[in-house]
């Protein structure tokens, strides 16, 4: 079995709409720079607040993939 090494970024994804959605803009602004994603763990989630209305949903997402030789 051939060795791997690979590396963990955290990134903060945000959307107007859902979690889901700022945790999937993470993910695919990373995939258009990075390749071999592996692993996107959500670590923390939070909304921001304005007039008593959530106004914007953010992930912080560690990624990981996989380094070339």
């Amino acid at each position: 079995m051939a060795e791997s090494v690979y590396k963990f970024i955290e990134l903060v994804g945000s959307s107007e709409t859902s979690f889901e959605d700022a945790i999937h803009n993470a993910v695919e602004t990373a995939a258009k720079t990075l390749r071999d994603l592996r692993i996107a763990e959500v670590i923390k989630l939070d909304a921001k607040i304005l007039n008593n209305e959530i106004v914007m949903y953010r992930a912080r997402v560690n990624l990981s993939f996989k380094f070339e030789e």
